[in-house]
């Protein structure tokens, strides 16, 4: 039935139009902003899931960033024990050095005085962004990232000790101190020699504590980079736009519109062609 009132066909074909330019309009803003996920209102579950693995990816990279100020201070450290590994061991030669007849005992005095100075002066050197590990052995905790695995929000940590060289400096302080210009008797070198030693292998025990510390920090952000990279591809995954099946589906919804508008055209002159049979 034909009527000039209720015109079916254009309100049918205006229905079509709104929902092609409807689709259309929101295939322009994926394109434009390059998500098909932009709020809750396009897929609430992947908005949700998303934007809490946005949090810990962002949560991972400040940690990430934490983890370089604590590598920054170990290498720093280790730096530090490294120079008052490689005094203490010649402090220790010099010592066994002394062992022998005719040895001038003021002159080695002084040298073993001035590597005590070195190595006190590598000690307080040995700081970065004012932060010393070398100076006392405590328990270093540093947080390494964060675990949703029970449900609940929590951090994980791992620790390291710190070293303190500065034991090391006043043992071989108190060791140079020994010497005599006089003379010293043989049992007096020998246990000059063993506590040397003994600051030595300190000296080795802690440069070596320092380096593990540095190997857990290096593979832990080594970690972190490749669990944010993979989270980050995760989320694109969910909520990016694919820009090639976007581009195409826009040239078939502009097309659709094309169509959609010459159809309302034409069912809006259907009316018009009812006068016809009154002429």
């Amino acid at each position: 039935m034909s009527s000039i009132l209720t015109n079916t066909s254009a309100m049918q074909a205006l229905q079509t139009l709104q929902s092609i330019n409807t689709n259309l309009t929101k295939t322009q803003n994926q394109i434009s902003t390059g998500l098909k996920i932009q709020s809750a209102q396009d897929n609430a579950s992947y908005f949700s899931i998303s934007q809490s693995m946005k949090g810990d990816s962002a949560m991972y990279k400040q940690i990430n960033d934490s983890l370089t100020m604590t590598g920054n201070a170990l290498a720093t450290a280790a730096l530090g024990a490294s120079s008052v590994n490689n005094l203490a061991q010649s402090f220790a030669s010099q010592v066994a050095f002394a062992q022998g007849q005719g040895v001038d005992l003021a002159k080695v005095k002084d040298t073993l005085k001035s590597y005590v100075t070195q190595i006190k002066t590598a000690i307080q050197q040995a700081t970065f962004n004012g932060v010393s590990l070398v100076n006392a052995s405590a328990t270093q905790n540093v947080v390494t990232g964060i675990s949703r695995a029970t449900g609940a929000f929590s951090v994980t940590t791992m620790s390291f000790n710190s070293v303190n060289l500065s034991a090391i400096g006043s043992a071989l302080s108190s060791v140079a101190g020994t010497f005599t210009a006089t003379g010293m008797t043989s049992s007096a070198l020998s246990l000059a020699l063993s506590n040397a030693n003994t600051q030595l292998t300190a000296a080795i025990t802690a440069s070596t504590s320092i380096g593990v510390a540095q190997t857990q920090i290096t593979a832990q952000q080594d970690f972190l980079g490749k669990l944010t990279n993979q989270i980050d591809t995760g989320v694109g995954a969910m909520v990016d736009a694919n820009m090639q099946q976007e581009a195409a589906k826009l040239q078939s919804l502009q097309v659709q519109q094309q169509l959609a508008t010459q159809s309302l055209s034409i069912a809006n002159n259907a009316p018009q062609s009812i006068l016809s049979l009154f002429r």
